[in-house]
C-alpha cells in the first residue's frame, strides 16, 4: 500500500479512521465520489471549514448501528490518504485500511479538479494553522504540530499528483 507511510497514528489511526472505513465498507460500491461522502456522513454541511466540528457527523450502517465522527479533520485527512493511494494505484483496498474488520474488497474514490483544489486548501490550512482545529483541544502541541508535518508531505504528494493528472487530461 503506497500511503503506507501515512497510515498509521495521526492519519488512519483514530476512531474516525476506522469508522470511514466502516462507512465506505458498507457502501457496497466500487467507485463513490467524494461529494456523495460528503453527502452521506454530513461534511457538506461544513462548506469546506473543517476546523470547528459543530455539526452532527454520522451514518446510520446497514446493520442499524449509529456511527460518530468527532472530528472533521480527522475525516478529510483520512480522506486525502485514500485519495492518494487512489491516485498512485487507482484503488485501495479496504482490509489494508482495517486489517481487523474489513474485508478484501478494492475501491475508488472519485474526486473533481474543484474538489481537489478546494482540498488543497483545508489540508494547506490545516498545515499553516493546526492549533486552530478542535481536534489539537484532544492532543499536545508537540503532536497537533507533527500531525501537521505529516499532513503537509501528504499535501504535497497528492497535489503534485493531481496537477499531473489535470496537466494529462488537457
Amino acid at each position: 500500500m503506497y500511503i503506507e507511510k501515512y497510515w498509521d497514528e495521526y492519519i488512519g489511526g483514530s476512531d474516525d479512521s476506522l469508522n470511514l472505513v466502516a462507512f465506505l465498507e458498507d457502501q457496497k460500491k466500487e467507485e463513490i465520489s467524494l461529494s456523495e461522502i460528503f453527502d452521506k456522513i454530513g461534511l457538506n454541511k461544513l462548506n469546506w471549514n473543517f476546523r470547528q466540528t459543530v455539526e452532527y457527523l454520522g451514518f446510520t450502517h446497514s446493520n442499524g448501528v449509529e456511527i460518530d465522527f468527532y472530528f472533521a479533520i480527522d475525516v478529510i485527512t483520512d480522506l486525502a490518504a485514500i485519495l492518494l493511494e487512489c491516485k498512485v494505484n487507482k484503488v485501495v483496498n479496504l482490509h489494508e485500511l482495517d486489517e481487523y474488520d474489513s474485508p478484501s474488497r478494492n475501491i475508488r474514490i472519485i474526486v473533481t479538479p474543484e474538489e481537489y483544489n478546494a482540498l488543497d486548501k483545508v489540508l494547506s490550512d490545516f498545515v499553516q494553522n493546526p492549533l486552530e482545529y478542535d481536534l489539537s483541544d484532544m492532543m499536545g502541541e508537540d503532536e497537533i504540530k507533527d500531525m501537521a508535518v505529516e499532513v503537509n508531505a501528504l499535501r504535497k504528494e497528492l497535489y503534485e499528483l493531481s496537477k499531473a493528472t489535470e496537466a494529462t487530461i488537457i
